[in-house]
């Protein structure tokens, strides 16, 4: 059996134009195998669609399908169906920012789609932006450590126009004898390379000890997710960034 895991590391961000500007938060994330969501001894404790310090719904996903409708999984194995990828029939794992009392606000999760086999056949990037709206790059035959390049369609940071492409990489290493995860996503406009994101995280079995351990760390992470990016946002202001008005939402939800 598959047990859901967390990742305690970093949130680092890096423009490098017209003004430079850094910033790296400490973090932690889930990383959960969906297929065995139903399972309470493979989620360790976390609360699944139900009140809880730290907990996990299915509606903050997606569609927003509640459990009794498939939930989160449903509605990707649905997506992966429409794009007629039909092979992703091993787990699914979800890297996602959990609620924390109550509140969620997750600017992107990643969806490892797995063949029977084990091997990873695709990669569903889903971002939220702070005006309520929700895309999905859909990134075919992924490989760890190897660049992956989609079209920016989706309108995220009002200092920055649609325009230009995404380089993904993801990244998996042994980090004394547990497993380091790195999720880089690049940002190059026609210029050349405007912004470099990534998170990371050392990974290990969720547990009422650990969830306890990230609270007492992080009680307000979630909550804090959407202060600082308003914050950095006034910082990018006061650095005289020129301001991008919001664009209409692309009319297709998935980019591949």
């Amino acid at each position: 059996m598959n047990i859901a895991q967390i990742g305690f590391g970093q949130v680092r961000h890096a423009r490098l134009r017209p003004q430079q500007h850094r910033f790296a938060y400490s973090t932690f994330f889930l990383l959960l195998p969906m297929r065995q969501l139903t399972q309470p001894q493979a989620m360790g404790g976390l609360a699944v669609n139900r009140s809880g310090a730290i907990s996990f719904h299915d509606s903050d996903h997606g569609d927003g399908r509640g459990p009794e409708a498939g939930g989160a999984l449903a509605w990707v194995e649905d997506l992966l169906q429409r794009e007629g990828i039909e092979d992703a029939q091993g787990e699914i794992w979800l890297h996602t920012y959990p609620r924390m009392l109550g509140y969620a606000f997750k600017p992107v999760s990643f969806w490892y789609c797995h063949r029977a086999d084990g091997s990873l056949r695709a990669i569903v990037v889903e971002v939220n932006n702070t005006f309520g709206e929700r895309h999905c790059y859909l990134l075919e035959h992924p490989r760890y450590g190897v660049e992956m390049q989609a079209n920016k369609c989706f309108h995220v940071s009002p200092f920055c126009h649609v325009e230009g492409q995404y380089r993904f990489r993801f990244m998996r290493t042994p980090h004394h004898g547990q497993e380091h995860t790195v999720v880089r996503v690049d940002h190059d406009d026609a210029q050349g390379p405007l912004l470099n994101t990534s998170v990371s995280g050392v990974l290990e079995p969720v547990t009422p000890a650990v969830l306890k351990r990230a609270l007492w760390r992080y009680p307000a992470m979630t909550a804090m997710v959407m202060a600082r990016i308003h914050w950095q946002a006034l910082k990018l202001w006061l650095k005289r960034v020129r301001y991008v008005s919001k664009p209409a939402a692309p009319d297709q939800f998935i980019t591949r």
